[in-house]
């Protein structure tokens, strides 16, 4: 097999397929087929990663339609999601692709410097409706898949991904990264989009301290305490891409990024989206997602309160305004900045309200 190690690639848009994935590449995912019991009739790409290096066909093969999915991490990492996947299927009979071992009995195949793995394509999937009714139903999905999760111990060789511990840290990395945009604005004050962040970027960073505070005054520590296998793990890129509709209810795909972790964060993440979907903040919409959810993976008093702590924080803001740190004159020059900009202020000023009226509904809950 081929030596060549697998780096990231730029596809030009002029010129190549949105899909464009390397002439090694392409040859090295045959390679890696031979590894397994089956003959491939076909093989289509149907997504890639190219700035991290990553990619996804769908094959055709003897025993029935394929994915083969080349993971971007470093291979210690991938065991660690792979043993998941595994792990949710053979122990937990979870609605997750099942892994095709190759013919030595393996989840994966090596190659390139990355791990390849085949796994069960699932044809009767179909994303769920954009409203409510499918908010809900990914959210119950959610928490299905969270509670699940709990107890899994990854393969001797695998490193160790959890986030558990590193609230504190993040919360302090958003406040300190406010203060990046505020001088990266600044060097590049003439640039259209500057003055728009500099507008903003104070009262952003004042809500991050108010959130950092707030989780330091939390249950949170004695929560995180309780350990990895306890709270079991979070996809970390769960959305209306990754949870499914099949014929037997809700599947949960791409499990390549799980990680331990506190599971709310999920949920939170799924519910700033959804209300960034929304240019506006809705109670009845979340309170129907963490019911959802809540079915599924019960939420209790203290779990709600971060809940209500992680959503305080200028989440939207921070992850569409990070660009800009790599790479400046770009994204200060884009006129779609300023509009962006301007969306989240709009769409922040209808969150608080919102927060203060939920802020209570678990009061009493165990």
């Amino acid at each position: 097999m081929e030596q060549q190690l697998i780096v990231p690639w730029e596809v030009d848009e002029l010129t190549q397929h949105e899909f464009y994935v390397p002439e090694y590449i392409e040859r090295m995912a045959q390679d890696v087929l031979v590894h397994y019991d089956f003959s491939v009739q076909s093989i289509e790409i149907v997504t890639t990663k190219p700035d991290k290096g990553g990619a996804i066909w769908k094959i055709e093969t003897s025993a029935g339609p394929k994915s083969i999915k080349l993971l971007h991490r470093r291979p210690t990492r991938s065991m660690f999601s792979l043993g998941a996947q595994e792990y949710l299927v053979d122990v937990k009979e979870a609605r997750v692709p099942p892994i095709v071992k190759t013919k030595d009995g393996k989840n994966y195949v090596e190659a390139g410097g990355k791990l390849w793995f085949v796994a069960e394509w699932i044809e009767s999937l179909v994303p769920v409706t954009k409203d409510l009714e499918g908010a809900k139903h990914l959210c119950h999905a959610l928490g299905e898949f969270h509670a699940l999760t709990k107890g899994y111990v990854p393969p001797p060789q695998a490193e160790i991904a959890s986030r558990v511990l590193k609230w504190p840290k993040n919360y302090q990395k958003m406040v300190n990264k406010m203060d990046w945009f505020r001088n990266i604005a600044k060097a590049y004050e003439d640039l259209p989009a500057s003055a728009h962040i500099l507008n903003v970027v104070d009262q952003f960073e004042e809500q991050a301290k108010r959130s950092v505070e707030l989780l330091n005054q939390s249950n949170y520590l004695e929560m995180a305490n309780l350990g990895n296998e306890y709270w079991g793990l979070v996809h970390q890129d769960y959305g209306w891409s990754n949870g499914q509709m099949g014929s037997n209810g809700m599947w949960i795909i791409d499990l390549d990024g799980v990680a331990y972790d506190i599971p709310i964060r999920d949920l939170r993440k799924l519910i700033t989206g959804t209300m960034a979907d929304l240019f506006r903040w809705d109670a009845t919409w979340i309170r129907e997602m963490i019911k959802a959810y809540h079915e599924a993976n019960p939420i209790s008093q203290d779990l709600y309160n971060i809940l209500m702590i992680d959503l305080s924080l200028p989440n939207e803001f921070y992850k569409n305004i990070k660009e800009v740190v790599y790479e400046p004159e770009v994204f200060l020059n884009d006129p779609a900045v300023i509009t962006m900009i301007q969306t989240i202020v709009d769409t922040d000023q209808t969150k608080w309200p919102i927060l203060e009226e939920i802020k209570d509904d678990w009061k009493g809950v165990e």
